[in-house]
């Protein structure tokens, strides 16, 4: 779904002063962090009723009245795009949570365990990850039909198999440790032994991951709006602001624009946000 996380993390890198963090990590964590305001701002306040229509006053540029102009159907973009926000965070959180929760499951018994049980968790694995990302979500959908609880639902499934590579992988490194080895010949038992001496060692990558898969999934929850299967009206969403306005474009193109680089500026400061936690935890652990 998005590049695998690569490198192991300490706890001590994230003490490193903020002047010290990786210029992408600084400006990624500034793009999510004002997405995150819009989305919590939309929770207490709204320029306008985002739903209201005005069709005296459609596809209307910037003005006091509308800071982003108004789209084909008089409705306020600010408020809209504010809604949206809250709305593509949303599906990714909930598919970032589906993913992380089944894939580190997967990723620690594979991991872990070895032999049959990792083939079998492989195999399957590698069948989900023969289709891409946003086909797989568009299949399922379309199998349990569009809104809202089928995208997130869709995305967080598409998400599993990243998530259970890294972990995977990270689970191996680990298992080799001293400590780990120790505590098994001890006779701690096998989950103990994932939760008290692996798991905390394994969650630097998966929170790149993270990050990661949260662009992803903001990228795909639009493109499944946009073609009708993801979030549907009368609920503002990015990808269906995108499709309705695309036919106005040239007499106003407000409402094509501002959506447009809502959903990049999130999927860029997610991936840079990734970027930088990757460099900042691999240079610590270097």
């Amino acid at each position: 779904m998005a590049e695998s996380a690569a490198g192991r993390g300490t706890p001590s890198a994230w003490r490193i002063p903020l002047n010290r963090w990786p210029p992408a990590l600084r400006l990624g964590g500034a793009l999510v962090g004002l997405v995150v305001l819009m989305a919590l701002l939309s929770l207490v306040w709204l320029p306008a009723d985002p739903n209201a229509q005005d069709l005296l006053g459609r596809l209307q540029p910037p003005n006091a009245a509308h800071l982003l102009g108004t789209d084909q159907y008089g409705r306020d973009l600010l408020a809209r795009i504010l809604v949206g926000a809250r709305a593509s965070l949303l599906v990714g959180a909930v598919a970032v949570g589906i993913g992380l929760g089944a894939g580190l499951a997967l990723g620690l018994l594979a991991g872990f365990f070895g032999g049959r049980t990792d083939r079998i968790i492989m195999l399957l694995l590698e069948a989900l990850y023969s289709l891409p990302a946003l086909l797989l979500a568009m299949l399922l959908v379309t199998a349990w039909g569009p809104g809202l609880v089928s995208a997130m639902t869709a995305v967080g499934i598409a998400a599993i198999p990243a998530f259970t590579r890294v972990a995977r992988a990270s689970v191996l490194q680990v298992r080799a440790m001293p400590y780990v080895e120790a505590a098994t010949a001890l006779g701690a038992r096998p989950r103990r032994v994932m939760l008290r001496h692996i798991l905390p060692n394994i969650l630097g990558p998966l929170i790149v991951q993270a990050s990661l898969t949260m662009g992803a999934a903001v990228l795909i929850e639009a493109s499944l709006s946009y073609l009708g299967l993801g979030i549907q009206p009368p609920t503002a969403s990015w990808g269906r602001m995108l499709r309705e306005s695309q036919s106005f474009m040239v007499l106003s193109p407000y409402a094509t624009v501002f959506p447009g680089l809502a959903v990049a500026a999130v999927v860029l400061g997610f991936n840079l946000l990734g970027d930088g936690l990757r460099d900042l935890l691999g240079k610590r652990s270097g």
